[in-house]
């Protein structure tokens, strides 16, 4: 290299950040503007221009709007990595609030709200108390929503100052786009908070239907879902609603429609002229059917939501099946989601077209399609018994074109016919026989062995045939084993001759000695004991009449559906499950003069509103068998439980694991649900306890064994409250002598007991080391309690009249003692239980609290008790009197731990 290539390394450039701050700091105004917008440039590319803050806060005092706005989109951006310096801006937002100019007043009070720094926070109150006040609407918009944004980050300070007031007064506001602002601002503060934000009453809603009508379309959306949380006063008030609101179906968004329809099928069930409800079923049907002409994405997401419709309401869309007909480039999800409404809007007068349609579908190229299109069929039988015939002359015209997955899927359905109408179609089976040799999936062999197993009197050769499967019977899966083996001894119950005999001797014979399958042994085992000891009995027991198979194509429970139509225009409506399965929400808790916090308990309050949505969360298995159960010991008094109801084989798949879970419980001692002793040096104890709006199963492991212990896994039986884990166990390897702690979250209603309500939760548990180890537990009510069980006074007094007496139930405690009125009080609000008044009654004390458990179901309780004295007596009113005695059970265990 020469001496004059050091030229190279010389330059008169300073780099582009020095550039940029020489120009930020121009004396020209356009140099200032053009600088900004390199800057902005550089920030949305991802470069760090943090290092300008100072020159950029500098530009903010200009006339300029379009360069106000650019800076005030940096200081969003980094001021919460720049705290200190954000503060330089604050004296020039607050001017900006006051400008003549409305545009400039409402961009500062919004980027104000907008930057999530304490410091400014605290200078934010009164410019957003004057701008609420703004004589221009657009201010006032502005900071509805600003109001919102600050009670996220701090919501004591909200209510303090007053600003929850002066957003329910902007509902009286002239102008509709203020009014739709504030009902979206108290509708977010509403998902944060654990009391009763904005209550719809007679004078709001003629407002908030007045402003209906001139607001934007999202303005109208929020509207429209405040007020489906309404409920009229009579069938004339709902009438009057559904009238205002009919006319947004004819509106050209969709989320509008499908809120404007959620609102009148809230309406509809307090209506009672059945030409009213008929007029809007005919209105409703139009715009729903608009909704299928969109993109495939919001097709399905009208399905979705049709799919709850029409349980509910199936005469709105009765007449308009055949919008429903597949396309050919319809997506596969939108065709599946068809199917479904199809079948729900099947009918004696339309079977015909539906089964042409399903006849052609179960020709696509598409497999799962043709699976399902063919159980369609099926379905559609099993629902109209006047169309089963034409069902089953569809299904045996798909058999005859010999397609192997055609022919299988149909015989899995037409065993469901056969189920469903026995000793009616049985004539068919012949035809079935005959594509024996084509079967090679198990459900359709399952399937099959099961129809010539039921019906093998009327089968000639039914030995033959069942003879041919067992050939194979080592190699087959455990469901095409279990349903052989059954088949076996009915044709043996049913034909006693040789052929049968030497046939159910091979079988018990592979199903004791030769096979590894729990299930498959254990039945063999009671199958040749019942046979060599009282034929008869097994007679009674094998051949036993079968429970009919029912339509399930009205899936939901009223309560469930009436809670997802609730939900309509929601994820909730379209995941077919509550929001509470998939949604978490941390709630603010307030703490109020009435109802102070005991001494040394913990105030939570939430700096962010949490929406985490968990997709395909692992479900939970516990790889174990009948037969390995059977063996183990059990802590007394374990009932031991139903393994098929426990759930071991995994079909749990809606576990959601929220990202915040505490790591270790707090508290007093657990109870010991596994001693030592009975766990083989393993000792487990456990309780349910709620912690910030969620229910945790505490748990606390002791590894007593010599060896360690890893892969811990747990499961719970179905309950009453479909309690189950919301995650994986999360416990490490545990070295011998060691402890470990964990709280594991729990989700409702996912498998649920039927039957009266019970508090007993049955409890698996393994790990890699041991066997399973059951043990009960006992749900206390008072886990379940929600934070937003407060009732006002009134609305408590209207709730307790409008409940029938027959809702009333009543025990004593003779021998619990109260001695103070306040520690009760405080004791009862630590499990949720609200106090609301007292009174005395010739010298004893009557407290009157409310409390709610899951999907709004109130308790209004009256404690009456002389201080000092034995005797309580506890009354509640709910409109579930059935969990009276689950309440009273844990009202004792409280009042005596």
């Amino acid at each position: 290299m020469s001496g004059h290539d050091s030229k190279y390394f010389s330059t008169t450039k300073k780099g582009e950040i020095p550039e940029l701050k020489e120009e930020l700091n121009s004396q020209y105004k356009d140099k200032r503007k053009d600088a900004v917008k390199k800057v902005i440039a550089a920030m949305t590319v991802g470069k760090d221009v943090s290092s300008l803050f100072t020159d950029v806060v500098n530009c903010m005092q200009t006339e300029n709007l379009e360069l106000k706005k650019l800076v005030y989109l940096y200081l969003i951006n980094y001021a919460k990595s720049q705290p200190d310096l954000a503060i330089l801006a604050v004296n020039t937002f607050v001017k900006d609030t006051q400008d003549p100019n409305p545009l400039i007043r409402a961009l500062a009070v919004r980027t104000m709200g907008c930057i999530r720094v304490d410091k400014i926070t605290e200078y934010l109150c009164d410019p957003l108390y004057r701008c609420l006040k703004d004589d221009d609407p657009y201010v006032r918009k502005t900071a509805a929503i600003c109001v919102a944004k600050l009670y996220d980050i701090d919501a004591e300070l909200v209510e303090d100052r007053g600003f929850l007031e002066g957003l329910k007064d902007l509902i009286s506001d002239n102008n509709p786009m203020v009014v739709a602002n504030a009902v979206a601002a108290l509708a977010e503060i509403q998902d944060t908070s654990s009391r009763l934000i904005l209550e719809v009453t007679s004078p709001t809603l003629t407002k908030l239907l007045t402003a209906l009508n001139e607001c934007t379309e999202w303005g109208q959306v929020f509207i429209l879902d405040s007020l489906s949380k309404y409920k009229a006063a009579n069938a004339r008030e709902a009438e009057n609603i559904v009238e205002r609101v009919t006319p947004r179906l004819q509106h050209a968004n969709c989320a509008v429609v499908l809120s404007a329809v959620k609102m009148i099928l809230q309406q509809m069930e307090l209506i009672t002229s059945h030409d009213m409800i008929r007029n809007l079923c005919k209105k409703m049907a139009p715009p729903l059917v608009t909704l299928l002409s969109a993109e495939p994405e919001i097709q399905y997401v009208a399905l979705r939501n049709i799919n709850l419709i029409v349980q509910r309401r199936p005469t709105i869309l009765a007449h308009e099946i055949k919008v429903f007909f597949c396309k050919y480039n319809d997506p596969v999800y939108v065709k599946m989601e068809k199917l479904e409404i199809m079948i729900k809007l099947s009918s004696d007068r339309n079977i015909d077209q539906v089964l042409l349609e399903f006849k052609e579908y179960a020709t696509e190229v598409d497999v799962d399609f043709v699976r399902k299109a063919i159980r369609a069929i099926g379905r559609c039988a099993i629902k109209l018994e006047r169309a089963a015939e034409r069902c089953i002359s569809v299904l045996l015209e798909l058999i005859k074109i010999k397609v192997n997955y055609v022919v299988q899927e149909a015989i899995i359905v037409i065993k469901d016919i056969f189920r469903r109408y026995p000793n009616t179609y049985e004539s068919i089976i012949a035809t079935l026989c005959e594509s024996l040799d084509t079967l090679d999936e198990p459900e359709a062999k399952a399937s099959m062995i099961w129809i010539i197993g039921e019906y093998a009197e009327r089968i000639d050769n039914a030995d033959e045939l069942l003879e041919s499967f067992l050939e194979s019977f080592p190699e087959e899966p455990a469901q095409v084993q279990l349903q052989l083996l059954t088949a076996t001894v009915k044709l043996f119950l049913k034909k006693p001759t040789e052929g049968p005999q030497q046939m159910i001797q091979v079988v018990l014979n592979n199903a004791t000695l030769e096979t590894d399958n729990p299930d498959l042994r254990d039945r063999a085992y009671i199958y040749w004991r019942l046979l060599s000891t009282d034929p008869e009995a097994a007679k009674d027991v094998v051949l036993a009449e079968k429970s009919v198979v029912i339509d399930d194509s009205n899936q939901f429970e009223s309560s469930l559906l009436d809670e997802l139509l609730a939900n309509i225009a929601t994820l909730s409506s379209v995941y077919h499950k509550p929001p509470e399965t998939f949604v978490t929400r941390v709630r603010t808790i307030q703490k109020t003069e009435e109802e102070e916090c005991p001494e040394g308990s913990e105030i939570v309050h939430s700096e962010t509103s949490l929406a985490r949505v968990a997709n395909g969360a692992p479900s939970l298995t516990l790889s174990t068998s009948p037969y390995d159960v059977a063996k183990q010991s059990y802590p007394a008094p374990v009932v031991m439980p139903d393994l098929l109801d426990l759930g071991l084989d995994g079909d749990d798949n809606n576990a959601m694991v929220p990202v915040d879970q505490p790591t270790s419980p707090r508290g007093p001692p657990l109870p010991v649900l596994l001693p030592a002793e009975t766990g083989q040096g393993l000792q487990i104890s456990a309780q349910l306890v709620r912690r910030d709006g969620q229910i945790f199963y505490s748990l606390m492991f002791e590894n007593n064994t010599q060896t360690p212990l890893d892969g811990h896994m747990i499961q719970f039986n179905k309950n009453t409250f479909g309690l189950a884990a919301g995650g994986p166990l999360q416990i490490p390897q545990m070295q011998p002598g060691t402890t470990e702690k964990t709280l594991l979250p729990m989700v409702l209603f996912q498998n649920m007991a039927p039957g009266p309500p019970s508090s007993l939760l049955q409890v698996a548990v393994k790990n890699n080391q041991q066997r399973v180890w059951y043990f009960n537990d006992r749900i206390s009510l008072f886990v379940l309690f929600t934070e937003d069980g407060k009732m006002e006074r009134g609305t408590f007094l209207e709730t307790w009249r409008s409940l029938p007496d027959s809702n009333e139930v009543s025990k004593d405690f003779p021998d619990i003692v109260i001695n103070s009125v306040d520690a009760t009080i405080e004791r009862l609000a630590s499990s949720n239980m609200f106090f609301i008044a007292k009174r005395k009654n010739k010298n004893q004390e009557v407290l009157y609290l409310s409390a709610k458990i899951p999907r709004g179901i109130p308790f209004l309780i009256e404690l009456t008790t002389l201080l000092g004295s034995p005797g309580l007596k506890c009354a509640i009113k709910t409109p579930s009197p059935e969990m009276a005695p689950l309440f009273f059970e844990a009202l004792e265990t409280l009042f005596r731990s």
